[in-house]
């Protein structure tokens, strides 16, 4: 037989095996997705601590109830959480400022007794998306540090610098309030402003965040704040856990003018899967139905049930004597129990809802712009990726929409990383 007969022979080899590697039943779907989640490095901008869970007893080493510790890491696939040194936003005085300062530290402080007396066989601290790269190959998971409002940088500058050798690597200026750095997008409901934007110090912060190599991230802060801080930053920015506003029509959300700032900016919005930024009215349907419920229950328990925020604003002794009473914890389980007996209830928030706005963030500002994040443990989270452990499920619906692997990549954690690249290199010619 010669080189010619052997020709159509080789070719319908080369399609036969071609058509093997498409994936056909939902059996080879799941497989096929498992081996591209294996295969990229996953990273979530936006994971809320509690220094109570730092200790020697009770640590991420544990599978803690929280929505991420390093066994539920290991579960779902999530090699990069980014720990949020987060401090809600109080009085812009010398008392405000010193607590919030201290505050940051605690949770500085307890990011790196995981990483160097808890797990450091386990977990490490990355720098660098050099470190991320070298510390996944390793087989140990990757810990990256963000600071969610600027409020603990008080008036001194320095703390820029400090923070970032503490391993900041991100740093939002405001919350929900405004700080002394820049206007929250809280404003929003009320009108009332108190920089009209940036602030001269968080002018100030802005440029000393470039010098030293930090992300500017623009989650939370209000539309101006967000419009002069793109404009003043000499690196790209990052929005490290915003969805799309044109899908769910929420403050904390981006707008299409926003992200077209994003994109020529350079930056990058990671999606996040905050049920209420994803879709405003099936979670105001859901959670106005849950909280009849637990309402109810309170009322056959003879006490009070209150909500997440109504908790936030009680007095901190009050705080306490609930959290030690356990009781709405236990409100919580049973009203959990009879939602779940229920067929009728409104559906939830779930990861389809959340891909859509990966969907609509890459037509809207091409994929190289889009990231994802979570926001768990600061109430984040929709039914499917509900914590760590069920962070395959991202990838599967990728999976599902026809996202390639190399764009899978991009979206875990590639983009991210260009950005931290740039912006560290931006620094590097500051100097």
């Amino acid at each position: 037989m010669n080189l010619k007969s052997l020709l159509p022979l080789f070719v319908f080899a080369l399609l036969l095996s071609s058509c093997k590697s498409e994936p056909k039943t939902e059996e080879e779907l799941i497989a096929f997705a498992k081996d591209i989640h294996e295969r990229v490095i996953t990273l979530d901008t936006h994971c809320d601590i509690n220094v109570a869970n730092f200790t020697d007893s009770i640590n991420y080493t544990q599978r803690l109830n929280n929505q991420v510790n390093l066994p539920k890491m290991i579960e779902g696939g999530l090699d990069v959480p980014w720990f949020i040194v987060y401090t809600g936003q109080d009085s812009l005085s010398r008392e405000g400022f010193e607590n919030a300062y201290a505050n940051a530290m605690s949770k500085f402080n307890a990011i790196h007794r995981l990483v160097n007396d808890y797990a450091p066989d386990k977990i490490e601290l990355a720098r660098t998306s050099d470190d991320v790269r070298r510390i996944v190959k390793s087989g140990k998971k990757v810990a990256m540090i963000g600071i969610e409002n600027g409020y603990p940088v008080g008036l001194n500058i320095d703390n820029v610098q400090k923070f970032y050798d503490l391993g900041a690597r991100y740093m939002s200026l405001s919350h929900n309030g405004h700080s002394q750095l820049c206007d929250s997008n809280t404003g929003e409901a009320d009108g009332k402003w108190l920089h009209n934007g940036v602030s001269d110090f968080g002018k100030e912060v802005i440029k000393e965040m470039n010098k030293v190599g930090m992300m500017i991230d623009i989650s939370h802060p209000s539309k101006e704040a967000i419009r002069q801080m793109i404009e003043l930053s000499k690196a790209p920015v990052i929005a490290s856990h915003s969805s799309a506003r044109a899908l769910c029509d929420h403050s904390r959300n981006l707008d299409d003018e926003q992200l077209q700032w994003v994109k020529d900016n350079g930056g990058v919005v990671q999606t996040v899967a905050f049920r209420s930024y994803v879709s405003k009215e099936k979670s105001e349907a859901r959670n106005e139905k849950a909280t009849a419920i637990r309402k109810q229950i309170a009322d056959s328990m003879g006490v009070t049930y209150y909500g997440r925020r109504e908790f936030r604003a009680l007095e901190k002794t009050l705080q306490d004597s609930i959290r030690e009473s356990g009781y709405l914890s236990k409100i919580n389980d049973l009203a959990k129990a009879k939602i779940d007996a229920m067929t009728d209830f409104p559906p939830e928030v779930n990861v389809s809802d959340f891909v859509d706005h990966i969907d609509y963030l890459v037509k809207k500002i091409g994929l190289d712009h889009v990231g994802i994040s979570s926001d768990f443990d600061g109430g984040g989270g929709v039914e499917g990726w509900n914590d760590a452990s069920e962070t395959f499920n991202v990838t599967l619906e990728l999976v599902r929409r026809g996202y390639s692997e190399k764009e899978i990549e991009q979206l875990w954690s590639g983009n991210l990383l260009r950005v931290l690249d740039e912006v560290q290199a931006v620094a590097e010619s500051l100097k």
